[in-house]
């Protein structure tokens, strides 16, 4: 038996009867705490420190009988978050939504309403992306190394989320991707799209980006400024890291006996587009992917 206990919202991933609180859990002899703590159900993708007997360790830590483990998520507060790449991102079928904001914000992130598992395995290994996901399955998967699971279920709550737990907000770069393709949007000369331009925004605008990918032209058009005070709206609000403190990470490291710290829980229509909503328009198709 070894004793384990998960902090702050780890413990959303627990059963009831177990959260926010030391437990004996029956385990095999000599298996590495990565199984362990997997198999309470927390994804290893969220977990950012282990500290076994007070000493820190990796998931490859072979666990004896008598253990204590204590398990903490990523928080901002000692500075503890999974080392991250790039702000490159792979969202499942779930999320188109927060797809598109977070392609509005400025991410690379890769969407399909098809795409499976093993594919998002795969572009999570091969292109170093941060799966994004409320399957806690999926983030188990052993090529996945870097994921977040989403816990809130409204897009702009989701967006504020991820923003705050990566600590992306400076990294935000607003209209500079399609909302359709990913694709960064590159400046265009007005004389190229001139005859692509419906005549009100032909003779009011002049500056453009076109999607290299699948060929939208953008330009500032009347929602523009909707879609500017939403996003400013979601990223306001963006929240520190779960409140696990300082202190309390260092008490639980310097003895097993610490009390426990407190918690909180492309398919382009004409080719021509503007900012509208949550995804690029054009005058006959609104894009889906």
């Amino acid at each position: 038996m070894v004793s384990l206990r998960f902090y702050a919202e780890l413990n959303d991933f627990i059963a009831a009867d177990r959260r926010q609180r030391d437990f004996e859990w029956a385990s095999a002899a000599d298996v590495p705490v990565k199984h362990l703590i997997e198999s309470c159900g927390v994804p290893h993708t969220e977990v950012a420190l282990i500290l076994v007997n007070g000493e820190p360790v990796d998931f490859d830590r072979r666990l004896c009988a008598g253990d204590r483990v204590a398990v903490y998520p990523a928080f901002l507060a000692l500075g503890l978050r999974p080392p991250l790449p790039a702000a490159r991102f792979v969202a499942d079928a779930h999320l188109g939504a927060l797809a598109r904001l977070l392609r509005l914000a400025g991410f690379d992130t890769v969407y399909g309403n098809r795409l499976a598992d093993g594919e998002i395995e795969r572009l999570a290994a091969t292109e170093e992306r941060v799966v994004l996901t409320r399957d806690r399955d999926l983030l188990k998967r052993r090529a996945i190394g870097h994921g977040c699971y989403v816990h809130a279920q409204q897009p702009d709550l989701q967006l504020r989320e991820i923003v705050a737990r990566l600590d992306l907000a400076d990294r935000v770069q607003p209209f500079s991707r399609c909302l359709i393709c990913n694709a960064r949007l590159l400046p265009v000369a007005k004389r190229l799209v001139r005859d692509l331009l419906p005549e009100r925004v032909r003779d009011r605008l002049d500056s453009f980006h076109r999607c290299p990918g699948c060929l939208r032209i953008y330009w500032e058009g009347s929602h523009w400024r909707r879609m500017r005070e939403r996003l400013q709206r979601a990223l306001a609000a963006t929240a520190a890291a779960p409140a696990v403190t300082a202190q309390a990470a260092t008490a639980d490291a310097a003895t097993a006996a610490a009390p426990p710290p407190p918690t909180t829980q492309p398919t382009p229509g004409n080719c021509s587009g503007t900012f509208d909503g949550a995804c690029a328009t054009s005058r006959t198709s609104r894009g889906t992917r």
